[in-house]
């Protein structure tokens, strides 16, 4: 299978981007050890918006690696994804929004020109997993995924995309510590492990 990599760890004010340089290296690494072929793309470079398309169309799965800025993706990511998306109109990633015009009312979001292709999100936080998961703390026991992430989901489902279970990791600016970034990088190659042994067995 052919991997797409986007690195959307944006290099801005204290923020380095040293921590998802280290996932999307742990991922590149794992996928290339096993046999894929993989691309990948850093977010703080140039970029040719017409080139990014065909490493959508080319790949079988995308891997996004970002962190989680003000309850939203970077502002750079942003930027990547308006422009790319917009380039994979009527040109592979999605043909339009689904609707007729003799009925409008149904069927938005089905124009995606990506089925068959899955994607996969990690995302880095300050806040700690308890503030997912405790009765009133502040995302009110609204998980990652329902929730700031709920958006960027239909973005992947518009063009076509169906989800791989993601993986989140928690407090890594307030609390990273090696020990901590060491066990999330285990953590991840399960993970990894798991859900691409199952994507394997059905493709078999």
């Amino acid at each position: 299978m052919n991997i797409f990599i986007i690195n959307a760890g944006q290099v801005f004010s204290h923020s380095g981007g040293a921590l998802n340089r280290s996932i999307t290296d742990w991922s590149s690494n794992y996928f290339q050890q096993n046999g894929y072929d993989v691309r990948v793309t850093d977010i703080n470079d140039n970029f040719d918006p017409l080139e990014e398309v065909e490493n959508f169309k080319w790949a079988d799965i995308i891997v996004y690696h970002m962190p989680i800025w003000w309850f939203q993706v970077p502002n750079k990511f942003k930027f990547y994804i308006d422009e790319v998306f917009n380039a994979g109109h009527q040109n592979g990633m999605y043909f339009s929004d689904g609707r007729s015009r003799k009925n409008p009312a149904i069927n938005y979001g089905k124009g995606g020109l990506m089925h068959g292709k899955k994607y996969m999100a990690t995302t880095s936080w300050n806040a700690p997993d308890t503030a997912f998961t405790l009765e009133g703390e502040f995302f009110d026991q609204i998980s990652v995924d329902n929730g700031i992430l709920y958006g960027f989901h239909k973005m992947n489902q518009f063009v076509g995309m169906e989800r791989i279970p993601g993986f989140h990791l928690h407090d890594v600016e307030k609390n990273a510590t090696v020990e901590r970034i060491n066990n999330y990088h285990q953590q991840y190659l399960k993970h990894l492990a798991n859900e691409f042994t199952a994507i394997e067995s059905v493709c078999e």
